[in-house]
């Protein structure tokens, strides 16, 4: 009657090969936080990038992609052009434009909380002559108080945009505040919140074309004018724009599409997290090599116990399998770690900018999949070693 050779079923696979885990539980715990600070960077960066992007694609969603922005170029000597006073008007008739509307900046002015403020600490701030449908155009929300109107927009009125109002210590309306506009004071009505797709206009101080053309001397001529198209035809409005709105000078024209810049940025974010996933690569590469160099000492160690099963009939092939099933399963620990660590950081990130948390799942897979691919790299090596020793090699070792 001939012995059969023994075989390791799965379960014995996992029993042998979590063994030497549960004997040495700091060197497993730091050998798998290499591999865990690798995947959670790598989980992380990946999860905050594409919350981002999804924030992104909120705004977008919400505040549409159909608006385009026309605003003077140059002229062919180099000088600045102007849009002729008739361009909104114009504009407004081409067919497909669902809305416009125009801010004209009165130039040399600066806008300050009282004449007590030196004259050099302007802040940055401009003042535009605003047109009074301008919110419903560029999706503008007021945070307090009210825009200007019919009787508002002819008098010293202004509505702060939502960074001027921080830099002029402006919170509230309700005590009728007063600023200094071009050595006038102004009562403020209202406060904007931030402008996604018109940033220019957080950092203005808003008045009527009116009061503009009869406290500031304005000229009356716009220098930025925004205009809502049908989604289906940005593309074609856009072509007619500049004609339409200087017929004898259209190549002195600009157009432009903000959500394009956004869309830009976003470009620019997801170069940084190329480089940010390069890190978390050579953290993972760095977590590999410790589990490497754990699993060699452990079989340094354990030889022994090796030679042991090696007289009790284990083969060559189990031993291989027990130290491989050993690094796959500490590689896989830290993976899980890392995993979940990511998750959280993305969550709470995400929360804090009040931004939807999206981890997307090839990066969770992804995470998983390098993990048992470095376990297996790290632990080939020393399992063959252990399997290549001979029982009475290993028994007689010390």
């Amino acid at each position: 009657m001939s012995l059969r050779p023994s075989r390791l079923r799965p379960a014995d696979v996992v029993r042998v090969g979590s063994a030497g885990l549960r004997t040495r539980p700091l060197r497993v715990f730091l050998s798998a936080l290499g591999i865990a600070i690798g995947i959670a960077a790598m989980i992380a960066v990946v999860g905050i990038s594409s919350s981002s992007r999804a924030q992104l694609d909120k705004q977008l969603a919400a505040l549409g992609t159909n608006l385009l922005t026309v605003s003077p170029g140059e002229t062919m000597l180099g000088g600045r052009a102007v849009l002729p006073a008739s361009s909104v008007a114009m504009i407004g008739r081409i067919g497909p434009v669902t809305g416009v509307a125009a801010v004209g900046r009165v130039p040399d002015l600066s806008v300050f909380r009282s004449d007590r403020i030196p004259v050099i600490q302007t802040g940055g701030m401009s003042v535009l002559a605003a047109h009074l449908d301008l919110p419903a155009t560029v999706a503008a929300e007021l945070a307090d108080g009210v825009w200007l109107n019919d009787a508002t927009s002819r008098y010293p009125a202004v509505v702060l945009g939502a960074s001027a109002a921080q830099r002029l210590g402006v919170f509230s309306v309700r005590d009728g505040v007063q600023v200094l506009v071009g050595g006038r004071y102004f009562t403020v009505v209202g406060i904007l919140r931030p402008v996604a797709l018109a940033p220019e206009l957080d950092s203005a101080a808003l008045i009527g074309f009116p009061a503009a053309e009869s406290y500031l001397a304005f000229d009356g001529l716009p220098t930025t004018v925004y205009t809502r198209t049908r989604d289906d035809a940005v593309t074609s409005v856009r072509a007619v724009l500049a004609a339409t709105a200087n017929p004898a000078a259209p190549n002195e024209v600009r157009v432009s599409r903000p959500s394009d810049a956004l869309a830009a940025r976003q470009a620019t974010d997801q170069a940084f997290t190329g480089l940010l996933l390069g890190l978390g690569a050579v953290a993972l590469l760095v977590g590999g090599v410790g589990v490497a160099n754990t699993m060699v000492i452990s079989v340094l160690e354990r030889r022994a116990e090796i030679g042991l099963r090696r007289s009790l009939g284990a083969t060559r092939g189990q031993i291989l399998v027990q130290f491989l099933a050993e690094s796959l399963l500490l590689a896989v620990l830290g993976g899980l770690g890392g995993v979940l660590v990511g998750i959280l950081v993305t969550s709470l990130y995400a929360r804090t900018q009040t931004w939807p948390a999206v981890v997307p799942a090839w990066a969770t897979l992804g995470g998983m999949g390098a993990t048992v691919v470095i376990g297996a790299i790290a632990g080939l090596y020393p399992a063959i070693r252990a399997a290549r020793l001979s029982p009475t090699e290993a028994l007689a070792a010390p």
